[in-house]
């Protein structure tokens, strides 16, 4: 996808473009479904926010499974406010690639999404995805709440032991607490003379949505070590009353 200069480190607060206080102007239907980009959803959809490489496979990945309502792609895990695909690029906001996915858990389980997480790329390349190489294209899971913290650590954990056991190196996926998600109709209630909170998720522009739907030739490289992903992982808070 970029073919420009990546910075090789991850840059700080201090050092990350400024960005800008306006989101990007988006089509709030997805191509595909018809469904909306933003929200707000069906009572119960809950959301999932991944980074697995290049967005535009990635994000075919989970609106092709069952259960899931809705998918955006955008920028998360870094620092630039409403960063463009440019700026992305130059590794100077700190952002990955990144997917949200609105899902009914009735339908489709949140470990059933780690799953396609998993299994649809390489983990333990770090800031890579094959020849796509930058900080944007590292792997990370942001987790709505707690629930989803334990469930995703422990899907690391299993996993790793596949993959150990077929002779690939550690996992670097970094999982972490996702910052606020604001639907669009509550978008003025940020604060937008304070920084956003860390790990916000940023829509990305319009043409990168359902891209692949879009241009159906389009760029879509298969990164995925081809280790399966266990069928039952069981949480710590499994077990909570």
């Amino acid at each position: 996808m970029q073919f420009l200069f990546r910075s090789p480190s991850m840059p700080t607060y201090d050092t990350a473009l400024p960005g800008r206080s306006d989101p990007m102007p988006l089509t709030d239907r997805h191509f595909v479904n018809g469904a909306s980009l933003k929200g707000p959803w069906a009572d119960g959809t809950r959301t999932a926010i991944f980074a697995l490489g290049c967005f535009w496979g990635a994000e075919k990945d989970f609106w092709q499974t069952p259960g899931v309502i809705s998918t955006a792609v955008g920028y998360a895990g870094g620092y630039t406010p409403n960063a463009d695909y440019r700026e992305v690029g130059s590794g100077k906001t700190g952002h990955a690639e990144a997917v949200l996915v609105a899902y009914d858990p009735a339908k489709v389980s949140y470990e059933q999404l780690l799953k396609v997480f998993w299994e649809h790329h390489d983990p333990t390349q770090g800031n890579r995805q094959g020849n796509d190489m930058g900080t944007q294209y590292r792997s990370v899971i942001l987790t709505a709440d707690a629930e989803q913290q334990a469930s995703a650590e422990a899907s690391r954990d299993a996993y790793q032991e596949r993959l150990s056991a077929a002779g690939f190196g550690q996992i670097t996926t970094e999982i972490a607490p996702a910052g606020p998600f604001y639907y669009a109709e509550d978008s003025d209630l940020k604060d937008r003379t304070q920084p956003d909170p860390p790990n916000t998720f940023y829509y990305a522009e319009d043409y990168h949505q359902q891209y692949l739907a879009k241009n159906p030739n389009g760029y879509c490289p298969n990164h995925s070590t081809g280790v399966t992903f266990p069928d039952v992982v069981v949480t710590p808070l499994q077990y909570v009353d």
